[in-house]
């Protein structure tokens, strides 16, 4: 704690010290602060634009944010603005816009509230097209938000196949990857000469995610032999089998396609052999300089471009001078210098004229001028169709078994938090998934299973209810008790995976870390029976291990995360979207 009794004595050695600098010297200094606290509050001075955009543009935005902050932009009228960058999977990005719609229509807020944002991207136009559709549905006639050919492209990055070197050739020969997704269970089945590898795949989930949307209608394009724009709601139900089999190959769906692509680095083929993401990210994947290309894009004879777009609002909510910063905004990140920045980060340029540079080549995985059918969106509501087909039917189901620390140091608010977050959990699952609740402290009781049917929810719920924390935190025991249990209760057909919440560190086990780290590689990605490990540090720093935490998750492909009872439902919200 800091005592203010010793001000005085700070005071008064400043003093001293500031007696021994010549005069001219200490004029300089407080000059050169004084500019330098101009300088920062010039910058962020005036009208925020706040940028609501897809997480593939975060980086971009981010840099060129600086830039144009940098410059200390003004209207024509001299009005200051900044920019601001608020970046999150597309899905959110529509989400949160419809949300705060909604409120706007109900009259809860006016259009002046500042959680408005002045302009908004996706990572594609199918969401920009569900973000029409949606909006109008809100305020019939209005087109409040622009068409695609009104909203200028900023950048692309085209949907590919990445998969390590040695695979690529055998896929690019295949006419139409997808279909034969359906019926192939190794690469054998697809290149006689590659090796019998099984066929793991990862893409992001469509619910969050452009690129797991994208390539669920890429899916349903491919095995039925239609384009996107030709499919209609009866397709949908008369191609879904076909599309369940392909999603039965998914290792982990996940809400990030950045974090999909660096753990399919991480982890290599046998937890993901083929990755759906965007030629960006194979350009990451092979930036690690070591010279070496260790993965390859495949491009589809068909994909979608996956066009980033600015969108401007003709709403209520961008006022007239709003716009004027908007405008100016985008024609600032159109900028042929600005546009440099998102080709240096793999992305292409939504403007003609830009080089493209070293790294679209065959030495990072890709091509300059890759062939393909760039896809257009099919209608809104046969995209709510696909959506609805895959949560109810073609997703690969779940079997979680979610173990909960319930030791006494859990008692009071992280105890109802946690009781909140899996009330939440449970309200979520969908109609195929199960879990498997499974309480510790020195003691670890026997699971309680609840499925994603409505009694198996309420069951549920009232099960949480009765939760009471007590004891000490027998957490590696508890870990090897889920594993096993999942092991003699494994679905083959589903994503099996350990969710371990704890505030505490270990006290009791039977069995040492080196122990657990052992039993867990025997369940593995490289193992027929695969279990994921995913952990969560509840609380403060020093409560808990997160070295511990991490290497149990890392061990079986997973990862850790650290929560608080603040930020603990949206964290688990987005681990519920991996399996």
């Amino acid at each position: 704690m800091f005592n203010y009794s010793n001000l005085p004595k700070i005071f008064s050695s400043i003093s001293w010290k500031l007696s021994l600098v010549p005069v001219s010297s200490v004029l300089l200094l407080l000059g050169a602060c004084q500019n330098s606290q101009t300088i920062n509050q010039t910058v962020n001075r005036g009208l925020e634009i706040r940028f609501l955009a897809g997480s593939d543009l975060k980086d971009f935005c981010d840099r060129a944010a600086t830039k144009l902050n940098n410059s200390q932009p003004k209207l024509e009228d001299g009005t200051p603005f900044y920019l601001t960058c608020d970046t999150k999977g597309s899905g959110d990005v529509v989400d949160e816009v419809l949300n705060l719609t909604q409120q706007l229509q109900s009259g809860a807020i006016a259009p002046e509230d500042s959680q408005f944002p002045t302009l908004i991207s996706v990572d594609g136009e199918i969401y920009q097209s569900q973000l029409i559709f949606q909006i109008n549905k809100i305020f019939p006639g209005q087109n409040y938000i622009p068409d695609l050919t009104e909203s200028p492209l900023l950048a692309y990055s085209p949907m590919v196949f990445m998969t390590q070197a040695d695979l690529a050739g055998g896929l690019a020969a295949v006419d139409d990857l997808y279909v034969s997704l359906v019926e192939a269970k190794n690469h054998q089945d697809l290149d006689p000469k590659a090796a019998p590898l099984p066929i793991t795949y990862v893409h992001t989930a469509p619910t969050r995610s452009n690129s797991g949307l994208q390539t669920l209608v890429a899916q349903f394009a491919s095995v039925s032999g239609k384009r996107p724009q030709e499919l209609t709601i009866a397709d949908v139900k008369k191609y879904q089998d076909r599309v369940q089999k392909i999603q039965n190959k998914i290792t982990r769906y996940g809400k990030s396609t950045g974090s999909l692509a660096k753990s399919m680095v991480k982890n290599g083929p046998f937890w993901a052999s083929v990755g759906s993401v965007y030629e960006s990210l194979v350009i990451s994947a092979n930036s690690q300089g070591n010279n070496t290309v260790n993965y390859q894009a495949v491009y589809p004879s068909a994909t979608f471009s996956s066009n980033i777009r600015a969108i401007l609002p003709n709403a209520p909510w961008v006022s007239e001078k709003e716009k004027a910063a908007g405008e100016k905004v985008i024609e600032f990140l159109r900028q042929p210098e600005t546009q440099k920045i998102a080709v240096d980060l793999g992305l292409r340029p939504g403007i003609p004229g830009v080089p493209l540079g070293s790294k679209f080549s065959p030495q990072f995985g890709v091509q300059a001028n890759p062939q393909y059918d760039s896809y257009r969106p099919p209608k809104p509501e046969v995209v709510e169709a696909m959506l609805q087909s895959w949560q109810s039917y073609a997703k690969k189901p779940s079997q979680v078994a979610l173990v909960v620390d319930v030791s006494g140091s859990m008692r009071g608010e992280k105890l109802s938090g946690v009781q909140n977050t899996l009330l939440n959990y449970v309200q979520n699952l969908g109609s195929r998934e199960k879990i498997a609740i499974i309480p510790f402290s020195n003691e670890i009781k026997q699971p309680f299973m609840v499925e994603g049917t409505p009694q198996g929810k309420a069951e549920g719920i009232k099960f949480i209810g009765s939760l009471k924390a007590g004891g000490g935190t027998r957490l590696y025991d508890s870990a090897i008790f889920a594993r096993n249990w999942l092991k003699q209760n494994f679905k083959t057909d589903a994503i099996n995976a350990v969710l371990i919440l704890t505030d505490g560190q270990d006290s009791g086990s039977e069995i040492t870390l080196d122990n657990l780290s052992k039993q867990l590689q025997s369940s593995n990605f490289e193992a027929e029976e695969s279990i994921a490990f995913f952990t969560v540090g509840y609380g403060k720093q020093g409560e808990f291990s997160p070295k511990v935490l991490q290497t149990i998750a890392e061990l079986n492909g997973g990862y850790y995360r650290q929560g608080n009872p603040e930020t603990i439902s949206n964290l688990i919200a987005d681990l519920q979207v991996e399996f």
